[in-house]
């Protein structure tokens, strides 16, 4: 299939080498985040563009085009994540947009423990003392966290990832309560033992944990604002490895400082890979450099799938996961 394709990142090489025995594929060798201009003069030029969440393929990359000076047919996205595309331009071109929904959520999940545990335990605080050579030794007192087994879990979106990572949080003897925009069926509910609450009010004020698993962008930009966390009880924790804009940082900020929670872990950033330089200076937060899906598996995983949605659309065949 002579279809021009542009990768906008280095992916794995064995999905890489897939790609080429399919299509004639340009690779962004540097693999760095392309700039307006690139991205731009990629619509113009490529028959899919392969992006991944770094590309920010807002309203200024498709301003002033016209269909038919776009080449590109396809926009098929490494990720199960979109607010980095403006689907209403994209759509004005008569442009597909596509995702790769189902491999990452176990992965995900695991981060959401694992965030979830780190920042309740201190882990985070404890290696640090450890390598500076500052521990003392073992006593009673020292760097108490908060017992995560039989606390609440509060999660926010209920969809693929939150599903798992509730799944999970099972195995920690958790109740499980769920805010979602739409009603989730009372088996779903009940799969998991599980109460979905009214607002995000209820949620905050009656979770000791509340993890985020929505999607970014439009109305769910700062989600979680200053009202939110105050809400929340002053010994609750925020785990966020959906979308770093649901979040309002400096709101976040200003609530663990003045101690309206207890701590956080985040695997995403509102300007991501610059991190607010506040939440740096917090020992009870805990950073992750976005690794929601980062394994071999997965991240092949989603390789694999978007060569799935393009073969399939080239071919005039259904595409499994198409967004727009």
């Amino acid at each position: 299939m002579n279809k021009k394709i542009l990768v906008t990142r280095r992916w794995p090489e064995s999905v890489e080498a897939k790609l080429n025995e399919h299509f004639d594929v340009t690779f962004n060798t540097n693999d760095v985040p392309l700039t307006t201009d690139a991205l731009q003069s990629a619509l113009k030029n490529y028959d899919a563009i392969l992006p991944t969440v770094t590309d920010n393929l807002n309203s200024s990359v498709f301003e002033g085009l016209n269909d038919s000076e776009v080449q590109t047919r396809i926009i098929a996205n490494y990720g199960v994540g979109f607010s980095h595309i403006d689907l209403e331009s994209a759509k004005n071109l008569n442009i597909t947009v596509t995702n790769t929904p189902d491999v990452l959520s176990e992965c995900t999940a695991d981060i959401a423990i694992m965030l979830m545990l780190m920042v309740a335990r201190r882990a985070g605080e404890g290696e640090r003392e450890l390598r500076s050579g500052s521990w003392s030794g073992w006593c009673p007192t020292h760097m108490i966290g908060h017992k995560v087994t039989g606390s609440t879990l509060g999660i926010i979106g209920f969809g693929r990832i939150g599903r798992e990572t509730a799944k999970r949080a099972l195995s920690f003897g958790m109740q499980i309560k769920v805010y979602n925009r739409s009603k989730i069926d009372d088996s779903t509910l009940n799969e998991f033992n599980a109460v979905q609450v009214g607002t995000l009010h209820e949620l905050a004020e009656s979770s000791d944990f509340v993890s985020l698993h929505c999607p970014g962008g439009a109305s769910n930009t700062n989600l979680i604002d200053l009202a939110f966390l105050k809400a929340m009880k002053r010994g609750g924790y925020l785990i966020n490895t959906a979308r770093g804009e649901v979040v309002d940082e400096e709101a976040l900020v200003f609530a663990i400082k003045n101690k309206l929670i207890a701590g956080a872990g985040l695997d995403v950033f509102c300007n991501e890979p610059k991190v607010n330089e506040s939440l740096l200076q917090i020992e009870n937060v805990v950073l992750l450099p976005h690794l929601g899906s980062a394994s071999k598996m997965t991240r092949e995983a989603m390789g694999l799938r978007v060569l799935k949605n393009i073969t399939h659309f080239f071919n005039e065949e259904e595409v499994p996961d198409l967004v727009c």
